[in-house]
């Protein structure tokens, strides 16, 4: 792993435009559990049942109740751990362009990345389906639920839904960011989640450097990336980090 780590050093030392891919997996070292994989919130809830579209329209009360609250909570509490702190430091150093991610939770930016496409939105925000008023999580009132707007319409979070399409300037700008870039970071993701999944092998065909950060390996090991460094996000970034200022 050492050596990994050095490699990881010495391509971020040389690469002229870096992008990285985020997934759940950076941000479980901030309490955040994963929706997918063992103990994901999958596993405690069926995604068509609590987490479509079409579910929340026809009794936000009852996601409200099940999932939005819960995940309410944690979004309140997360804060960026060493793996966010580290992509920021990345930025910093002049090293790290982009960051996209998977992640709904807004600690990207909270760590101080500056460019952050977002595929699936921010639990940080949350809008009012009457007015379109946008307000900051922490400031949602959930002694009524579903939460109230001022004006008297429910407040959603502001990500997307099951049955709701990608943003189409997430995916214009992340396709743009990948097959702009010589180097890529996949870090904490599992790459089975279309169309961000894809944003590696996009990267990869344009000629960069793909290297993956992950305690497991994923359809992108031994094909896609050139090397797969297997441990958590945090630690993993932090050792990076060191190898790379002294490079500097």
């Amino acid at each position: 792993m050492d050596a990994l780590i050095k490699n990881a050093a010495k391509d971020l030392a040389t690469c002229k435009q870096a992008v990285a891919l985020t997934g759940a997996g950076i941000s479980v070292e901030s309490n955040i559990p994963p929706f997918r994989g063992k103990g994901g919130i999958w596993e405690k809830f069926d995604p068509m049942e609590y987490a479509h579209i079409d579910a929340f329209m026809t009794d936000p009360v009852k996601v409200w109740n099940a999932l939005l609250k819960d995940m309410k909570g944690i979004i309140d509490r997360a804060k960026p751990n060493d793996g966010h702190l580290g992509l920021a430091r990345l930025e910093t150093l002049g090293k790290l362009n982009t960051v996209i991610t998977q992640n709904v939770d807004g600690l990207h930016q909270l760590a101080g990345n500056t460019d952050v496409i977002e595929f699936h939105g921010n639990f940080a925000w949350h809008f009012c389906l009457a007015c379109g008023r946008r307000v900051k999580t922490g400031q949602i009132d959930l002694s009524e639920i579903p939460p109230k707007c001022p004006c008297g319409g429910i407040y959603r979070p502001d990500c997307v839904f099951f049955g709701e399409m990608i943003p189409s300037q997430a995916l214009y700008r992340s396709r743009q960011a990948a097959s702009t870039c010589d180097l890529m970071l996949v870090v904490g993701t599992s790459a089975v989640v279309q169309p961000a999944a894809l944003m590696p092998v996009v990267a990869k065909q344009a000629g960069a450097k793909v290297i993956e950060i992950n305690p497991e390996t994923t359809p992108l090991t031994g094909s896609i990336s050139d090397y797969l460094i297997q441990g958590k996000a945090g630690e993993t970034l932090a050792a990076i980090l060191s190898e790379l200022e002294r490079l500097l």
